[in-house]
């Protein structure tokens, strides 16, 4: 059986250790800048030890996982003296292999192994990592090694090129970063008619959950409901017309995602062409707009 080893012993590189670990694999050392985290994982993982310096990892481990924050890899990758025929693998989302080229140079393999979740906290990550899909960029025979430990993890994984990663981290960033940041808008609103921020991510959740199960069971563009979906001019208007009272600095962000939404309820159908340009002139910034917004004040 392999030798694991794991070089960063943050959020990442503690929940995919112990999540490996739990799947059989034998992870044999762990180094980290913090002590206590090493240290800290090394006592939750049996066979494990903390070692005080990274090369120590290289040197008790077939299979290293880099699980530095990513600007630290590249000189991680430099600082080690690598073994030929050793396995160097990154979790990074965006970077892809080629920041591990000393390892290569050495004549260790190269591979990028991505998990496609959110690492809010130690626990946090250890529950969500199993079913996830993750990234993988590794040539054979590493490639087949990761496909198996992602299998492991009960996850499904796809295989990406150099040139793919920036644009998946970016996709990633959209689907979960940019979440976080659409809701906490959502709730400032809500903080305008006096609700506490909790109380209104409380009340929001299921209707966040509704959407994303939507999504899941009967994807997109049929999962799209609310005002676009069905053409409903007058409560977009409605919409900008408050904004533009409450919360002025939101309406170029609500324009935009209105225009981006247009297309999809186009897609579903309960749409037409005259409907979307209809949609379209109201949410680009325009005189008649504005007079528009005005009427439905009156």
């Amino acid at each position: 059986m392999i030798k694991l080893g794991f070089i960063g012993a943050g959020t990442v590189g503690t929940a995919l250790a112990m999540r490996v670990s739990d799947r059989g694999y034998q992870v044999a050392a762990v180094s980290s800048r913090n002590q206590l985290s090493a240290k800290r994982l090394a006592q939750a993982v049996s066979g494990c030890r903390a070692v005080s310096n990274n090369q120590a990892v290289a040197d008790a481990a077939d299979f290293v996982f880099i699980t530095t924050p990513d600007g630290a890899i590249s000189q991680v990758a430099s600082e080690v003296n690598w073994h030929p025929g050793q396995s160097v693998v990154h979790c990074s989302g965006a970077d892809s292999v080629d920041i591990l080229e000393p390892a290569r140079e050495s004549g260790a393999q190269a591979g990028a192994f991505h998990p496609l979740q959110t690492f809010a906290s130690v626990k946090q990550a250890i529950d969500n990592i199993p079913g996830s899909t993750f990234a993988l960029e590794a040539e054979e025979p590493l490639l087949t090694t990761l496909k198996e430990m992602a299998t492991a993890l009960n996850g499904q994984w796809i295989e990406l090129k150099a040139g793919d990663k920036v644009l998946y981290h970016t996709a990633a960033v959209f689907a979960s970063n940019y979440l976080v940041t659409l809701v906490k808008l959502a709730t400032d609103l809500w903080q305008t008619f006096n609700i506490p921020s909790q109380q209104a991510t409380r009340a929001l959740m299921p209707l966040l959950q509704g959407t994303l199960n939507n999504i899941d069971k009967v994807g997109i563009p049929q999962c799209l409901t609310g005002p676009i979906a069905r053409g409903d001019t007058g409560t977009i208007l409605k919409h900008l017309n408050a904004l533009e009272k409450v919360a002025p600095g939101l309406l170029s962000t609500y324009r935009e995602l209105g225009l981006q939404t247009i297309p999809i309820a186009l897609a579903k159908g309960k749409i037409n062409r005259q409907q979307a340009e209809e949609l379209q002139a109201i949410l680009k910034q325009s005189e008649k707009v504005t007079e528009l917004v005005k009427g439905v004040s009156r």
